[in-house]
């Protein structure tokens, strides 16, 4: 049930209201209530998996923290016993008829619906994202970085190793180093999340490189030899063949930037830029016309 959209079970959007949540628990209800199923124990078990969408889309609370947290985040701060609590179907099962033989099995411990009590288990402290700023040469080649936040009331400063490949959007996990519980339970983790700066030289996209070089007309028409600089401070040589039209992009396989986990790595793109001149000298109209005269 902890990987199951509670939206989706009842059939409405996220931005139902709570009538359109009530009533879309109502139908459904009336559906699988053991009463019409008839022994059916699959309908008996949508029974139950509606009933706990619905205590905890009707929950101001609950369903904020749901929407916040999203499934299994939701699953890891609230027990089967915190779920039904102070949830109320009696009154709803009423309606169709049923009173109290609604609640006749169990949901688990807590439940309005009866059977054994649970333990309630321990509710994890909040996770933290501590956003970090990397440059491309630091992503391409790992670093250390020493991040510093709040944690249990006061200053704390600890070195992070970051691996290469670590692209912007990518985390690394600090186990305990996030939001102290208010139940008792463990602390929140730290999420150091990478957000990689603009580089002057390339943009990156995942794990891929580009970056433009600019060539003369008499280039492009004749071909050249062309290098191409590297993260590392390398360079690497690219043929560019006769005849290559303005804007036209080379793939340099394996030079991008590492992947975190294995050996691979991205592609290193090259838009070829042909320099058009906008004014000619003299001795340049004469052999443009020439050329011209020639039928090019």
């Amino acid at each position: 049930m902890s990987q199951q959209d509670y939206y989706q079970i009842l059939g409405v959007s996220k931005n139902a209201t709570d009538a359109e949540i009530k009533k879309a628990y109502r139908k459904l209800a009336m559906k699988y209530h053991p009463d019409h199923s008839k022994g059916d124990k699959n309908a008996e078990e949508m029974f139950k998996t509606v009933s706990e969408a619905y205590a905890v889309l009707s929950d101001k609370e609950k369903r904020q923290q749901y929407d916040t947290f999203g499934s299994s985040g939701f699953h890891q701060r609230y027990s089967q016993e915190d779920i039904f609590r102070n949830v109320d179907l009696g009154d709803i099962l009423k309606e169709f008829g049923f009173g109290g033989q609604g609640m006749r099995f169990s949901f688990g411990g807590g439940s309005p619906f009866g059977g054994r009590q649970r333990r309630r288990a321990p509710v994890k402290g909040s996770d933290l994202v501590y956003e970090l700023p990397l440059t491309l040469h630091e992503v391409a080649s790992g670093t250390s970085k020493t991040v510093t936040f709040q944690h249990q009331g006061r200053t704390e400063n600890i070195t992070v190793k970051i691996p290469p490949g670590m692209i912007t959007g990518k985390k690394l996990r600090l186990a305990g180093k996030g939001e102290q519980s208010g139940y008792g339970g463990p602390p929140g983790d730290l999420y150091i999340q990478s957000s990689v700066s603009a580089d002057p030289v390339f943009t990156a996209e995942d794990h891929d490189l580009h970056i433009t070089v600019t060539i003369r007309l008499s280039e492009s028409l004749m071909g050249t030899q062309v290098g191409i600089p590297t993260l590392e401070g390398g360079e690497l040589s690219l043929k560019i063949p006769p005849g290559t039209r303005h804007k036209t992009r080379m793939r340099l396989a394996g030079h991008g930037l590492p992947m975190m986990k294995g050996s691979a790595r991205g592609d290193l793109f090259v838009t070829v830029a042909v320099d058009i001149p906008k004014e000619l000298t003299s001795q340049q109209k004469k052999i443009v016309e020439k050329l011209a005269a020639t039928g090019m």
